[in-house]
């Protein structure tokens, strides 16, 4: 047993992936030997969430206080420099490995009821590998409880072309309008990327930009993330979120850029209520797909 839980290996093809049971983590996936993200050490508790599952709720909870339908709750803030409740409630949970093949698993977490959120629902996240597709990533929420319950999904991988810096790497992410936020990363109001540094739309070398924000108004259907770099394998994300954050990986020595799609945006539990409640029975979910270029 490892500080990241039991340890998964997977293949297909010229494709390895290795997840972690705590935070059903993906610690490592690589294209012939090659990084596609930044690799965590199975027994190391890495910095900057790398590769973890943010249930039930993705980024932050703005002050950890939210309200279902006139009921206020009152969640743990984590992160004590913006006062917020980051990533969820899961990602230092244990979940349970519960159908495993050579290219494929599934890990599931029956979320315990809490004083801040006391709704009864089960997650599940499948991490499946194709050799021509790479890795499929599904994270489901269902909601066992007889009241709706707020839920939002995500994953966090910090995509890597084989650890090279990201300085040096080209970077595409085709979302016309970004979510500004203000000195504690709360959300304020979402504005064009155009003529600012957050602007990826057309393929652009990351050099020094510093950037931390939810992405929306992407194209309909699928969507692709690209990182390259002229010495080194490429990595391309696809999904078909409607949010995806972009966090350019200084906790991480900039080795790699966390691309996290996203269900909801940032603090969707105050700002958008309705739309993040999971009626009883119904299940929400989020799907990613990691694969190699070159």
């Amino acid at each position: 047993m490892t500080v990241n839980g039991t340890i998964t290996r997977l293949r297909a093809g010229d494709y390895e992936a290795t997840i972690g049971a705590v935070g059903a983590s993906l610690l490592s996936l690589t294209h012939r030997g090659r990084h596609l993200v930044q690799p965590v050490d199975g027994d190391s508790l890495a910095d900057g969430y790398q590769g973890r599952t943010l249930v039930p709720w993705p980024n932050r909870v703005v002050g950890g206080r939210y309200e279902v339908r006139g009921t206020a709750y009152q969640l743990p803030v984590n992160e004590a420099e913006t006062g917020a409740a980051l990533h969820g409630l899961a990602v230092f949970q244990r979940w349970d490995v519960v159908e495993v093949a050579a290219d494929r698993g599934r890990w599931v977490l029956d979320l315990p009821a809490s004083y801040g959120y006391p709704f009864e629902v089960e997650c599940r996240v499948d991490h499946a590998l194709d050799a021509d597709e790479g890795l499929t990533v599904t994270v489901a929420g269902t909601n066992r409880g007889e009241l709706a319950a707020p839920f939002g999904a995500s994953t966090h991988p910090y995509l890597s072309c084989d650890t090279r810096p990201l300085a040096g790497c080209t970077l595409l992410l085709p979302a016309p309008s970004a979510l500004l936020t203000d000195e504690d990363l709360s959300p304020t109001s979402t504005e064009p990327v155009a003529g600012t540094e957050r602007d990826f739309r057309a393929p652009t070398l990351v050099g020094e930009r510093l950037v931390d924000n939810a992405y929306t108004d992407l194209p309909a259907g699928h969507w692709a993330v690209e990182l390259t770099h002229p010495d080194a394998v490429g990595v391309r994300m696809t999904s078909d979120a409607r949010w995806v954050q972009l966090y350019t990986g200084d906790r991480i020595g900039r080795l790699g850029a966390a691309v996290e799609p996203m269900t909801c945006p940032p603090d969707a539990f105050n700002t958008r209520p309705d739309e993040v409640l999971l009626a009883p029975g119904a299940t929400r979910e989020l799907r990613l797909t990691i694969s190699a270029i070159g």
